[in-house]
Formats: structure tokens, sequence, C-alpha cells
């Protein structure tokens, strides 16, 4: 394996497919993926000073409906 993995990367076999994979990879990350039968459903922030505090939010798709979500933050302090 230690062969093997010495090789990696190997531009030839990166380049193999990637008129064809690039575009398909591209959209699944996406910051907000919408396919069909595919997508984001969860968003999660969290935001930490420089005291500890933590703001912690997080949104929510409601019933798979993209036009409904739910919102909830949560905020603590960090034990030191």
């Amino acid at each position: 394996f230690a062969t093997f993995f010495s090789q990696l990367p190997d531009p030839a076999i990166e380049d193999q497919g990637k008129e064809y994979i690039r575009p398909i990879l591209n959209q699944y990350a996406a910051v907000c993926v919408r396919l069909p039968g595919y997508g984001t459903r969860t968003n999660t922030v969290v935001l930490i000073d420089s005291e500890g505090q933590v703001t912690f939010t997080e949104r929510n798709m409601i019933n798979e409906d993209v036009n409904q979500w739910k919102t909830s933050t949560y905020e603590f302090k960090l034990h030191t």
C-alpha cells in the first residue's frame, strides 16, 4: 500500500472523466442544493467569540417544503 499511496494524487487519474463528473460534483457541493430527490434540508452556523460566547443557529426545512423553515438559536458560554 505504501507504494500505491506514494503515487497519489495522480494527475492522469484525476483528469479521467473530469468533463463528466465535475458538473455533478459542483451541483452537490453548492451551499444550498436543490435537485430532484435530493437537497439541503438543514443549515447550521456556529459563532464563537474571543471570550467563549457561543451562538449556535440552525435552520431546518419543515415537511420537505422548501418554503417552510424553522430557525432555532442557542447561546451559551464555553467553560475554560
